[in-house]
């Protein structure tokens, strides 16, 4: 057997963030073969209800495809074609809807440990709520079926937070899926049969070792190079069973073992993957962009340590409520809490800070970043705050109102 491949972490960022799309040709205005080839490059696209700036399932697409219309992803999840729909991927994420037969696995584990909510599910009832669904046709909300659910306990007699949990269980069962969500971020519900491409339901489920292989096989291509714990992270699989994965991609010729400078677990290297000459990146990354997600592989990675607070006290924040990574070239070079205020069309900065190997170009390249996310948001000026050391440099590059 010869000797495994060494990193660089240099090395190692390059390949990743190529894997990640960044390192792909730029099109002039992005199309749905733009989305299409983005999602392969991210797998999946986590969802988060926080809106202070941009939806998080929205952020990971534009920070690889420049301004784009959102419309692309809502085209994306509905339809008779549907390319995407919601589930439990990494967390609850759009995934490509040819991985539905590989959730199987996942599925079967909430019907047999009575879903996330446990014992608190009623068998009897939850039926109750299927055949609700099936019955009105459309897709529904828990709201929906409180509001026309009579209240006597003889009956349904459920409460919204009861309808809620009957309706979560059936989804992590398989039992309805997610349509869509309506203007209030509220999620509709309905049977499968009636979301997903007739294509897809035919298709035979995997059983649990070979959604395993499935699964490691995509977050490999998706990182290009990782860890069993990152294998295992990106769709939330043990590293266990990430690890027998893994081997079984070796032996089939589709993974390396590498060693890669500075970390002190074995890594994978996937045979597609590409190692750039240089990555000419300028991307603010969302707090759930699967570059950050796992922050232990963007502190190996990036020398970046990372925490969201957004549920930390305001007094207790270090760095702000809504922070994003700036990635500059192959390194995250600072981060910026950011705010769209959209009643006033402004774009709020109320912090900003360099990282200790930030070039002199950062304030002025997080500047035209920030010109241009503005644009895409429909605001039409940038305020820059005071706190942070990054902040004065950037409020002088960001010195006058956006042109109209």
């Amino acid at each position: 057997m010869g000797s495994t491949q060494s990193l660089s972490r240099a090395q190692a960022r390059r390949i990743a963030l190529a894997a990640q799309g960044f390192a792909d040709a730029p099109h002039a205005a992005p199309t749905m073969r733009t989305f299409a080839r983005t999602l392969a490059r991210t797998g999946v696209l986590q969802v988060d209800s926080v809106n202070v700036l941009q939806r998080a399932h929205f952020m990971p697409l534009y920070s690889r495809m420049g301004p784009y219309d959102p419309d692309l992803l809502r085209r994306a999840a509905s339809g008779p074609t549907r390319r995407v729909v919601e589930y439990w991927a990494h967390v609850q994420a759009f995934m490509p809807v040819e991985l539905w037969p590989a959730m199987e696995f996942r599925r079967r584990h909430y019907r047999e440990q009575r879903g996330k909510w446990w014992k608190s599910v009623d068998e009897d009832h939850s039926q109750e709520v299927l055949e609700e669904v099936r019955r009105r046709g459309r897709p529904v909300t828990a709201r929906d079926l409180d509001d026309g659910s009579p209240r006597a306990r003889e009956h349904w007699g459920w409460n919204w937070s009861q309808a809620r949990v009957a309706l979560d269980y059936l989804y992590m069962c398989g039992e309805v899926a997610v349509a869509g969500r309506n203007g209030q971020f509220e999620v509709q519900y309905d049977l499968p049969e009636r979301v997903l491409p007739a294509e897809v339901l035919a298709v035979p489920t995997l059983s649990a070792a070979d959604a395993h292989v499935e699964l490691v096989r995509r977050a490999a291509r998706s990182h290009g190079v990782a860890s069993a714990n990152c294998l295992a992270d990106y769709y939330r699989i043990r590293v266990g069973e990430a690890k027998v994965a893994a081997e079984a991609l070796v032996a089939a010729g589709e993974l390396e073992r590498v060693s890669v400078e500075g970390w002190s677990r074995p890594a994978y290297l996937h045979r597609d993957a590409r190692l750039p000459r240089r990555i000419a990146a300028r991307a603010l990354l969302s707090p759930f962009d699967p570059v950050v997600w796992e922050r232990a592989r963007a502190e190996a990675l990036f020398d970046f340590f990372y925490r969201i607070e957004i549920y930390v006290p305001a007094h207790e924040r270090v760095h702000g409520y809504y922070v994003l990574p700036f990635l500059l070239g192959d390194r995250i070079v600072a981060r910026v809490d950011l705010k769209a205020d959209r009643a006033s069309g402004r774009l709020l900065v109320p912090a900003a800070f360099a990282e200790p190997h930030a070039p002199a170009e950062t304030a002025a390249e997080l500047a035209s970043e920030l010109e241009r996310l503005a644009g895409w948001l429909g605001l039409d000026v940038i305020e820059v705050g005071t706190k942070g050391d990054l902040a004065p440099a950037l409020a002088a590059e960001v010195d006058a109102p956006m042109a109209s």
